[in-house]
This record gives C-alpha cells, structure tokens and sequence, in this order.
C-alpha cells in the first residue's frame, strides 16, 4: 500500500462564523460543532473551547485525543467501522491538520483519565500541551450507563475531527510524505541485503471500558493479525479506553504512531520495514497464551530478524508483554520491548509485574509513580471534582491554593509505550 500524507500546518485556531482553514489558521464554527456532538441524544450539553499552548490552562478528566484528517482520494473516509463504512484504508492520499487536536473531556467514565496543563511543569509531560486542542466538554444525559457514555463521547470526538478534517480537503499541503509498504515477497526482494524488521503492536484489550477497536471491532474478539502500517495513519485502530493516563494510546497516538514513523524513516537504509503485527491484551491466561502464541507464529511467519514490542497499561498486560517477548525471541528473531515503569514512589520496586532473561532489550518511558506538584491555573477547561480521584490521584490532592499533588499517571501521555513522550532511562 502507498499513501501519501499531506500535512497542513495549523498555527492558530479562532472561533468564526464560517468554518474554514486559511492561511494556517483554522476557523471554527462553535454551533455547527456543537450540533454534531448533541446529535447523539446520550449528551445533552457540549461546551467548544480552545487551550493554546503557553497559556495557564488545565484541560481535565481528559478522555481521548484526535487529530483531524480526511481522505482527499477514494470513495473510503477514516475511522472506518467506526463513523465511517467498513471499506480498507491505508491508501491513497490523506490530509491531516497538524499542531491542533480534538480532545473530548466531561463528568469521569471511570477512575484512569488525565490532566493536560498547557504551561508549567506539567506541561513538559504531555505531547498536547504543544497542540491546540479544540475541546468538547461534555455532558451526559440523566441515567445513561457509563459504556454508552463512553460511546457517545468517542464517537462525538471522532465525527468532530471528521469535520475539521475535511475543511483541508483542498488546502494545499505544506509537506507532502509518501509511505509505502509493499506485499511481503515484493518488499522482501527490493531489500534482500537488509534485516527484516517488523513491529508488534499491542492493543489494549482488558473490557470493561479498557477497549480499543480495529476497523470497528473490538480487539478483545480478534486473533494477531497483520495489518500494513499505513492502514494506522487513516484510523483503522482508535481508542475506546478509560485507562491510566500516563500510558493510554489517545486516537492522537495511533494516528502518529512513532514507532511506524521512525521504522519508515530507516526504511530501506539500514531495515526492511515489513509490517505490522497488532495482537491483544487479554484478561485470562489461556487467552494471553492463544495471542502470545499467534504473535510468534506471525513473526516467524513474516520471516523477521528483529521485532519491536509496544506495550499499553500495567500490570495484567505485563504478562501479555513478556510472554511475547519470550516466544517472538523464541523464534530466534531479536526483540525490543516498549513499556514504561511503576516502581513505587521512590522508583525502587519492581517496575513490571512480569519478567523474563529473554525481555533483555527494554525501552522504558518513565516511572508512573513518580509524583509532581502542578501549580494553580487560571483557567480550568471541565471540572477539577475528579482529581482525588483518578489514577495517580489521592485524598488531597487538590489543594486549597489550586495546586494538584499527582503522581505523573495522572497526565496524559506521561510515560506513553509507544515512546510518544520525553522521559526514559538509560542503564549503565
């Protein structure tokens, strides 16, 4: 598959009475938003306002992230089986707005969703303290179960990206990139000299409200399969998770995805970039072994000499992580583990819940548990109720002065597994 991704870069985003892309400024037109989220008669109340980078802003409980795209060739749209008929994506040309995001926000789904600050030391912990984010803050109707609740802000996030994206439908492009990844006999012969590099890529998968869907289905319900890494870019994987913050893959993350980005980026050079194997993060153990099994298979299949391995969550999917860590190196293909840490406070307890001699290569994004004091903001874009409450969060922590006192799990994309973040560590 060949896709060509135009980039639009967004330097401002102003409120208007015409929705439009000019110039690098993106206009939006409040009601015409606002219509598209109260179309779904679960909400019944949608605030539009936007957070600049810079500014003293808390963006909080943030549930997902989305970057607006659109398909500019084909009869498909991103985000199929989703909001968008089942057709296959990963082709063609796509536009994308660059520097800005959709972010939906509202009453709490579950306990595991973040705090973004747009300046302070918070901010240097988020990717979205650098984007402007469009926010949708919700309001659920009366009664309604927390999954419909969940569905009804995802897709609004999702249908409201679809909007802005397509206002850069004709915009020109400020970059055009082409990624290219051929069917495998094609792209084993073009580089025959080079290793065989392929990514396995982990879904969070674990239920209730720990989902993420692949072309509309539940990921829970798949078995390891192979997808082409540019099917990613236009929405084929999106997120339908209430997951610790620090390490939740956002639609934002799966739709840049850096670890596809950087294996492109070496494509051809020093690797063979041969594709993508997704798998899930059951909850039982015969189901881990049925995943982690298929995984190995799949590598060994696709003739890999060396893997990549991204983790999403702690704790139960640390055993997901290593078990294919193990049988992927089985297969005598080298294999490189991406996960981050949650080693108490003081950083000295065992930072996964699983391990093995084989998951000898790790790439690490930071301990979870490390705490921080966030600073007051003047302004506060949905509810600070929830604070003392959500994952990272402890009787208290919202102090009188404003100040938040969190462990960093608590801020979206803190220690984010795909490497979507700033912090890491280096063994020596």
């Amino acid at each position: 598959m060949k896709l060509e991704l135009g980039k639009i870069q967004i330097k401002d985003v102003q409120k208007a009475s015409e929705s439009k892309v000019d110039n690098g400024t993106l206009y939006i037109n409040e009601e015409e938003i606002k219509e598209i989220v109260l179309a779904d008669d679960h909400i019944v109340k949608c605030e539009v306002e936007i957070a600049k980078p810079g500014e003293s802003t808390r963006i909080t409980p943030i549930k997902d992230v989305i970057e607006p795209r659109c398909k500019v060739e084909g009869d498909c749209e991103i985000f199929p089986g989703v909001i968008s008929k089942v057709d296959r994506v990963g082709e063609g040309r796509t536009h994308a707005l660059k520097g800005c995001a959709v972010a939906t926000v509202g009453k709490i789904v579950g306990f595991q969703e973040g705090i973004v600050d747009m300046q302070g030391p918070g901010a240097e912990l988020t990717p979205f303290s650098k984007t402007i984010n469009i926010c949708l803050v919700v309001e659920p109707a009366e009664g309604i179960k927390p999954h419909q609740y969940e569905q009804a802000v995802r897709e609004a996030g999702f249908k409201v990206a679809l909007y802005l994206g397509k206002l850069g439908k004709e915009v020109e492009p400020d970059e055009v990139v082409t990624y290219e990844t051929k069917p495998l006999l094609d792209q084993i012969a073009e580089y025959p000299e080079l290793p065989k590099v392929g990514y396995v890529y982990m879904l969070q998968t674990q239920g209730l409200l720990h989902d993420t869907y692949v072309y509309g289905t539940d990921a829970k319900h798949i078995v390891p399969s192979i997808l082409y890494p540019t099917e990613v870019m236009d929405g084929a994987i999106v997120s339908g998770n209430c997951v610790s913050a620090c390490d939740k893959n956002t639609t934002y993350h799966h739709l840049n995805n850096p670890v596809i980005e950087d294996l492109y980026a070496r494509h051809g050079k020093d690797i063979n970039f041969v594709g993508v194997i997704i798998t899930n993060e059951a909850v039982y153990l015969n189901d881990k072994k049925r995943s982690s099994d298929w995984t190995a298979k799949l590598c060994r299949y696709l003739g890999l000499d060396g893997a990549i391995v991204t983790q999403e969550g702690f704790g139960n999917p640390d055993t997901d992580l290593i078990m294919n860590a193990k049988k992927i190196a089985g297969q005598g293909v080298k294999t490189v583990i991406v996960t981050d840490e949650y080693a108490g406070r003081d950083g000295a307890s065992q930072s996964l819940a699983d391990a093995d001699p084989s998951a000898d290569a790790v790439v690490t994004g930071g301990n979870a548990n490390e705490v921080i004091v966030l600073p007051p903001m003047d302004r506060i874009i949905g509810t600070l109720d929830y604070v003392d409450t959500v994952a990272g969060g402890f009787d208290g922590s919202l102090r009188e002065n404003g100040e938040i006192e969190v462990e960093i799990q608590a801020i979206t994309g803190a220690t984010n597994e795909m490497g979507f973040n700033k912090r890491t560590a280096r063994g020596v």
